[in-house]
């Protein structure tokens, strides 16, 4: 048996009534949370590892619950395009040169970028390699639910990616037979579907079944952009969202993800079936649009925070996508009380772990549950003075104040360091392997302003 105390510190448990213990102290015993509060001294061991945290948070890890890891060395390809040039020009090209070691460098570059800014599970919608990315969430130690891009259909899919749907299903079985529930339970495997520009009416339907035999989730990119509604109207003769209820796929276990272009009577769709919503404000910003967020959320829909891409993005960092949550949609909305920030920390912890159906396992600091948690110095220019200490955590923080992660009650993260990955030799790597694919693919990147190398 092992035992970390940590006391002394400003406590958000994220439970049912969001309490705060300030002074407070959490006891976790091997993997798991055990006391919270006041914890009793006979219940603490006497080689339990002792933090006095003066007066720092804690708070549960945050959940990034729509992030790809095969697109992490892709940062910057995307930058001032339209999404067709995006999708097509762009990342189906550099996808698709991508080997499994490609894959794996970059999902471990993606968790040193997760774990740096308080991440300690995420889900992946879909990259080719499910091997690549398991092996490297398992050798990060946080949580990963893990899933193939699955397509067999539309225009313009590079010839490596031009599939059966059989072989499409038959891919997802055997990654979820061989890494499901893999490194201790933090590697997961769900069953995922690109969009409905790539996925048939049979494979989406077939797919969600395969979801529903196994017990996991279906992760699947919905109503995105404009251009996708027009094309679901055009063919289907209805929006994408009225569309998917038609099929009978719309359920509590299918994570939407973007969800920007839904009408009135398709939010109603997804209170109805208890349809989880990842929010990706900073992708959706980009050329996407604006969801209707504050709607689901008066509505009691769970929604969820996601950074998307970096080549979406070009951030996946928790932290700004907060902040951004907390800005935009007073903006578009012209009122400054919408999404308050106590609502914007629910939708990063314990909504997020509900999305990723685990909100009994993690998400919040309650005895029993794992102990997946960050410690926030505010100490520093950017967050002080602290004068209201639960705005500050969406509105003033940074992630370089997230001092500790942990993970399945691991440190992962001590002091700024990241402990389960080499950076160094990681993001050397992952650079090196861009430059590759970049050759491999013929993607060349706009020259922005002339350049003039000079050799000494």
């Amino acid at each position: 048996m092992s035992q970390i105390l940590l006391k002394n510190g400003y406590v958000l448990t994220m439970n049912e009534d969001n309490q705060i213990y300030d002074g407070g102290s959490i006891l976790i015993e091997n993997d798991k949370i055990k006391a919270v509060g006041k914890v009793d001294d006979k219940l603490i061991s006497s080689d339990a590892e002792i933090v006095d945290l003066n007066g720092k948070y804690v708070l549960p890890g945050f959940v990034n619950t729509h992030v790809h890891t095969s697109q992490q060395i892709s940062r910057g390809v995307g930058d001032d395009v339209d999404f067709q040039t995006w999708l097509h020009k762009r990342m189906f090209p550099f996808e698709s040169n991508l080997t499994e070691q490609d894959s794996y460098v970059s999902t471990l570059m993606t968790c040193l970028e997760l774990i740096k800014s308080g991440v300690t599970s995420f889900a992946e919608p879909g990259g080719q390699f499910v091997s690549g990315m398991a092996r490297g969430v398992s050798e990060a130690g946080i949580r990963g639910k893990l899933a193939k891009s699955v397509m067999d259909c539309g225009e313009g899919l590079p010839k490596v990616w031009q599939r059966s749907m059989k072989m499409e299903l038959d891919d997802q079985i055997d990654a979820f037979e061989k890494f499901h529930n893999t490194a201790d339970e933090r590697v997961q495997v769900w069953f995922g579907l690109r969009t409905i520009f790539n996925d048939s009416d049979e494979i989406i339907i077939k797919t969600k079944e395969l979801a529903d035999k196994y017990g996991v989730g279906v992760h699947m990119h919905v109503a995105e952009a404009k251009s996708e509604i027009e094309y679901t109207q055009s063919v289907y003769g209805e929006p994408t969202v009225t569309h998917l209820n038609r099929l009978g796929v719309l359920d509590k276990n299918l994570l939407a993800v973007h969800t920007v272009w839904l009408t009135d009577e398709e939010v109603d769709l997804f209170k109805k079936h208890d349809v989880k919503v990842s929010h990706n404000p900073a992708s959706a910003m980009r050329v996407l649009g604006f969801a209707k967020i504050p709607l689901m959320m008066d509505k009691g829909i769970c929604v969820s925070i996601g950074t998307d891409g970096a080549s979406s993005s070009n951030r996946m960092d928790m932290v700004d996508e907060m902040w951004l949550t907390s800005l935009i949609h007073k903006g578009w909305r012209l009122d400054s009380t919408v999404m308050p920030s106590e609502n914007i920390l629910e939708m990063a912890t314990k909504n997020g772990a509900r999305a990723l159906l685990d909100d009994k396992v993690y998400g919040q600091l309650v005895p029993g549950l794992k102990a997946d948690l960050i410690v926030v110095d505010p100490k520093g220019p950017s967050m002080m003075p602290v004068n209201d200490k639960v705005a500050a955590l969406v509105t003033a923080m940074h992630s370089n104040n997230i001092q500790d992660t942990m993970c399945d009650g691991k440190w992962v993260m001590r002091d700024r360091k990241v402990l389960s990955i080499n950076e160094d030799d990681v993001l050397e790597e992952g650079c090196e392997r861009a430059k590759a694919i970049y050759r491999r693919a013929g993607i060349v990147l706009p020259d922005r302003f002339p350049v003039k190398k000079i050799y000494q």
